[in-house]
């Protein structure tokens, strides 16, 4: 037998016998002993002190390898979930609605988009009823409003009585095209209006906002909503600027009745959107700011 595999016998049988110190007695007690290995050759085998603390070294490096392992599969495990799906550190929800996937509708054939220089008019060519923010997860859509074109009266109902007859002359004397309008009522009982106003030009659109409505961001515009005495304008924290476009958003004032308004105005191009939101007790600003940003986005 060669110098090397005498060497490699006993490092054979030394594991064997250090690996009988740790089993429970029963085992080692019907477990055979190593059958002994002479060799001149062979070095003397280490004391069994010295095994034992060389086997007490290879079990504690093995329990650190394998608690690394754990604590490491426990880390990736953690940064692999979403925020909301770990203990301690799920936010809370702000409110806002969950839409659909926004999608631009497509243009006829060698028509630009609105505000590119091809279009020095910012018209939209899109049909205006497919350029309507579609209604978040869970909302109840309103028969009356369901995306398609409304009557100019229909409009006209959602301002006070006083401001009607001036809106109806304005909107003759602009050549309005037609208005298309949406609507949907949220299990919170927020109810949400759009109507989107198109004009034959841009210079009409223009007028209507600033001559028949009268904007004016500093002390709001001269017509409200119907049932509304005060105005605030309001401000976005967040403000989402859309390039090209306007946006004026508003709130009623205290004191008001059972039910606060919340209304905004998006002027781009030859298009002007009116948003409003109602609701019992107090219209929520975070959903109200989402949906006209995003009706913002879709115009522009």
């Amino acid at each position: 037998m060669t110098q090397q595999s005498t060497k490699q016998t006993a490092e054979t049988a030394e594991t064997a016998e250090t690996v009988a110190d740790v089993v429970e007695p029963a085992a080692e007690a019907v477990r055979p002993a190593p059958e002994p290995v002479v060799d001149d050759a062979a070095p003397a085998p280490a004391p069994r002190r010295t095994r034992r603390v060389l086997w007490a070294v290879a079990r504690w490096t093995a329990a650190v390898v394998v608690c690394g392992g754990v604590g490491a599969g426990t880390a990736l495990g953690i940064t692999g979930l979403d925020r909301d799906e770990v203990p301690g550190l799920a936010t809370e929800h702000d409110g806002r609605w969950e839409y659909p996937k926004l999608r631009l509708p497509a243009l006829p054939a060698d028509r630009p988009r609105p505000f590119t220089a091809a279009n020095d008019g910012e018209i939209h060519y899109a049909d205006v009823r497919e350029l309507l923010l579609p209604p978040p997860a869970g909302a109840t859509p309103d028969p009356k409003l369901d995306g398609g074109f409304v009557s100019t009266e229909a409009y006209l109902s959602l301002y006070g009585k006083e401001f009607r007859g001036a809106l109806r002359q304005s909107l003759a004397d602009s050549t309005l095209r037609h208005v298309a309008a949406r609507g949907w009522t949220t299990p919170d009982g927020t109810r949400t209006t759009i109507h989107l106003l198109r004009f034959s030009s841009v210079a009409y659109a223009e007028a209507y906002q600033d001559e028949a409505l009268q904007i004016d961001f500093t002390d709001g515009p001269k017509a409200l909503p119907d049932g509304v005495e005060n105005v605030v304008p309001e401000t976005f924290a967040d403000d989402i600027e859309v390039p090209e476009t306007r946006a004026y958003s508003y709130r009623e004032k205290k004191p008001y009745g059972p039910e606060q308004v919340r209304w905004a105005y998006v002027q781009a191009g030859d298009t002007l959107a009116l948003i409003t939101q109602t609701r019992k007790g107090e219209a929520l600003g975070v959903p109200f700011q989402q949906t006209v940003t995003l009706q913002n986005q879709l115009l522009g």
